[in-house]
């Protein structure tokens, strides 16, 4: 219980507010990966907190509010756990560690910062919050797991990490990637070239994710075996796809009519994860998301899962994360309504 001042004032004085100094011993070998080259991981600290944090060879110690001070010393002694199980520390790592210990949830940020998912060239790719390992550990239990939230929160990438990893462990026989080309804005018509060329750029960005996981060269001779697939949704009508792990990629811009045709493909031995963010919705004439559609039919289902992920769990530049809040809150303020249809408010807007 936080103690209130009998000051004037209102400011506290009771244990939380005491100042206090703890100290922290680490190993010599982990203060370096700790601090971060030029000690950016120490500025970072720095700003997070109201603690001093003073260190001298490899003792830290920390000097503030007791309660800053307790909070310093988890977030340290998280960063130090996973320095020892031998991954980076970055300004970003000690921003998610922070940012999950302030929430005040039970799961260590080590275990979730160490979960790896897959590796390449040096490169590992792992949930960053606790959102994403959520996120992540739904896939492995559902078959059928939609994630949903803005732009930069990981929820594509890290679906394509477990389709990449499914297929290494031969627990499907094909990788099947396919988003709607729905136009933000533009006509499809009008852009220069075949069928196939009008709508490469719809899919770029599923070659661009693969292309970081896999190596490049081998993909287009997956491509031409079948072993991945990458196509626009209209192609899936039809068929029945077994032994595959299936994305569906932008699903706020399918229709209703198209999500469950799409969710009916699924056959046996498969896995569906469907990503999109239900206030970017791009479709014409107003017509409601068939993501949203299926977030209010399909809830109670079992094997079906719904992940939440939001602006804490943008990955990207710190500011996307900042520019995702704002274009919420003035959204928001501007028709005092859920955020709909982008392309039905561009016709208004027109009118």
């Amino acid at each position: 219980m936080t103690e209130q001042s009998d000051s004037p004032s209102g400011i506290a004085t009771g244990p939380a507010a005491r100042t206090v100094r703890s100290g922290i011993e680490i190993a010599p070998e982990a203060v370096f990966p700790l601090l971060g080259s030029s000690d950016e991981n120490l500025r970072q600290l720095e700003k997070l907190f109201d603690a001093d944090i003073h260190v001298r060879g490899n003792s830290i110690t920390l000097t503030g509010k007791a309660a800053d001070v307790a909070l310093a010393e988890r977030v340290i002694e998280q960063l130090v756990s996973l320095v020892g199980r031998g991954q980076a520390i970055s300004t970003e790592t000690v921003r998610h560690t922070y940012s999950m210990l302030t929430q005040g949830l039970s799961e260590s940020p080590a275990e979730v910062l160490s979960l790896d998912i897959l590796s390449r060239r040096g490169k590992t790719i792992r949930p960053k919050t606790l959102n994403q390992k959520r996120y992540v550990d739904a896939i492995d239990a559902n078959t059928i797991v939609f994630g949903i939230g803005p732009a930069g929160t990981g929820k594509t990438y890290l679906a394509m990490a477990k389709a990449v990893q499914a297929l290494q462990a031969k627990q499907v026989t094909r990788i099947i990637l396919t988003r709607p080309a729905v136009e933000a804005g533009e006509r499809l018509g009008f852009l220069p070239g075949t069928l196939n060329e009008k709508i490469d750029p719809y899919l770029r960005p599923l070659y661009d994710a693969l292309h970081d996981m896999m190596d490049p060269e081998s993909i287009p001779k997956l491509m031409a075996a079948g072993v991945i697939e990458v196509a626009p949704l209209a192609y899936m009508r039809g068929r029945t796809l077994n032994d595959a792990f299936i994305i569906l990629d932008e699903a706020q811009n399918t229709t209703a009519e198209q999500m469950k045709m799409f969710l009916t493909r699924l056959g046996f031995g498969s896995k569906i994860v469907v990503t999109g963010d239900v206030t970017q919705v791009d479709l014409p004439g107003g017509a409601r998301s068939g993501l949203r559609a299926a977030s209010e039919i399909l809830t109670d289902i079992d094997d079906i899962h719904f992940a939440q992920l939001n602006s804490s769990d943008v990955v990207r530049h710190r500011l996307v994360s900042d520019i995702v809040d704002a274009y919420e809150r003035a959204e928001t303020n501007l028709d005092r309504a859920p955020l709909g249809n982008r392309a039905h408010r561009r016709a208004a807007g027109r009118r």
